[in-house]
Parts: structure tokens; sequence; C-alpha cells
């Protein structure tokens, strides 16, 4: 029998969302959780809106005081693996993971043992009640650096709704090819590639995508360069230098012609900053670059 865990929210429908259903609005506001999940409390009565009960096609105003009371089983079969991991931070409410380069997140197709997650159930099994097993932001395999787990839902769900109010600020580390003159920032919509359906692309239709860089070192044909993600799109850094014609070093992705100098592409995600989801406490991490990138900036120099 799958475990089950009680989902207690309160929120505000913002006035933004007049006009929409009641389900498709939630569904906004509580990105983790799917609009099957939400419509099936609101026909449960475990919806209120300002303390009565509505149908999933009522229309909101804005304003309304929202409570829900659910519960939420456990996702998937995921197992748990003995795995080391490099726990910068942990309370009650969340864990700070220095994630290493090669290992991959989430088990998917391919990587069903091994993962973060496998790594996290087996620290934690309390996080297969959370979605995503409470993982806030992905990196990808072949970046390292720092991640946010939530372990409760109402962490979870404040860390959820920080991260789209842009109440995190994640900063990267990037060696990229070609010499840039200054710091600048990229306003470039990221979507599905048109052909390549693997690949992230600036596309016309993609969603609003926002990456600030400045340099920290200058080489003959490198730079080193401090990167801060306004928003989290998918591959967004690696998608954002490529178009501006300076592609991450080892990146096969988002520049696959140039002969690899790097065994992975150069990114690392090397500090976080944000208030602690329940208390408020302002908190910062930051992590060295890991030793192989490191050597890659002394052989630059």
């Amino acid at each position: 029998m799958l475990a089950e865990q009680t989902v207690e929210v309160n929120l505000t429908i913002p006035t933004d969302l007049a006009g929409l259903r009641l389900d498709q609005a939630l569904t906004q506001l509580l990105p983790d959780y799917s609009r099957e999940r939400i419509k099936q409390w609101i026909l449960d009565g475990a919806c209120t809106v300002d303390a009565q009960v509505h149908r999933p096609r009522h229309k909101v105003q804005g304003g309304e005081v929202v409570a829900i009371l659910g519960s939420v089983q456990s996702e998937g079969e995921w197992q748990s693996e003995e795995l080391a991991l490099d726990i910068v931070y942990e309370d009650e409410d969340l864990l700070i993971i220095n994630k290493a380069a090669g290992m991959v997140v989430h088990p998917a197709c391919g990587n069903y043992s091994g993962t973060l997650v496998n790594g996290l159930l087996h620290f934690d099994p309390q996080l297969r009640l959370l979605p995503r097993a409470g993982i806030i932001h992905r990196l990808d395999k072949d970046t390292s650096g720092l991640l946010i787990v939530a372990r409760s839902i109402k962490a979870h769900t404040n860390l959820v709704r920080m991260l789209e109010q842009r109440a995190i600020d994640r900063y990267y580390e990037a060696l990229v090819y070609g010499k840039i003159l200054a710091g600048d920032t990229i306003v470039a919509p990221i979507g599905r590639h048109p052909t390549e359906r693997t690949k992230m692309a600036v596309v016309k239709s993609g969603k609003h995508a926002l990456t600030h860089y400045r340099i920290l070192q200058r080489f003959t044909a490198f730079t080193h360069l401090k990167v801060k993600l306004e928003t989290g799109r998918t591959h967004q850094i690696r998608v954002h230098m490529a178009h501006i014609k300076h592609p991450i070093v080892g990146d096969r992705t988002y520049d696959p012609r140039r002969k690899p100098i790097f065994a992975r592409q150069a990114l690392h995600a090397n500090v976080l900053k944000f208030n602690h989801p329940t208390t408020g406490e302002p908190l910062e991490f930051s992590v060295e670059l890991p030793a192989d990138m490191q050597q890659l900036l002394q052989t630059m120099e």
C-alpha cells in the first residue's frame, strides 16, 4: 500500500488570474501538483473558496482565499539506494546538496539507479511523499553544484512559490569559448527546438528567459563567467550562451561541431541565496569549483 500524507495549502487568488476556472488558476499557483489531482481535491470538497465548496469550472475573480486540506500518495516506484551525497546543509525543512557532475537528478529511461533521487530516498524515505522527491529545481547531468530539496509539504509549497517569484538567487560559473569584452544580460525566449526535440532553442514561441553574466577572467580564446539566472528554463544558460556565439566549453549538445576539450559542459552552480521557507531567515550557500573545472582554468592560464 502506498503511503499517504496530508497536504495543507492556504493562498489568495491573484487578480491577474481573474476569469480563469478554479482548477486552471490553482494549477498555475500549485505547479507541483497535476491539474487532475487539484480537480479531484475540488470535487472531493477538500478545497474551499472563501469557505465555500465550488466546482472545478467555477470562475475566480481574484482576491478569494483558497484553503486546501487534501492528501497525496507517494509517487512512482523509485527505489532508494545508499549513495554518497555531499550535503551542504540540512534541517527539518530542507536540504542543500552539492551535486556531482555525472549524477542524474531524477530516474528516467536508461537511468533508473544511481540518481540523486535514489540517494535522497535512502537518506530520508519521507521524501517519497513530496513531488519529485522534494527537489525544487534541476541541474543537468553534467552540471555540478547546489540544489535545494524540500523536506515538508509546507517548505515545498513555499520554495516553489519563491522560485516562481524569483526570490531565489542562483549563481553559476562557466567557461565559454571566445573573448567577451563586458558583462551583459541576455533576454531571449526559450522553447523546444523545432526539429531536434531533445534540445531547447531560442524561438519566438518560447517562454520568457533572462540570463545575466559578468566577466571573472579573460583568456586568449576563452572567458570565465559568473552567471545569474533570472528565470529557470530548461538548459537556459547553455542555450543562451550558444545563442550569442559563446557556447560553454564541453557542451556537446549545443556546440556539437567543435572538438571537445573538456569531458563535460564547464558549468557549476556555486551560490544560492534565499530566505528560509518557514522561518524567513536569510540563507546563503556557496561551494568551490570542482577539481575538474579548477584544473581546466589552470590549464587556460
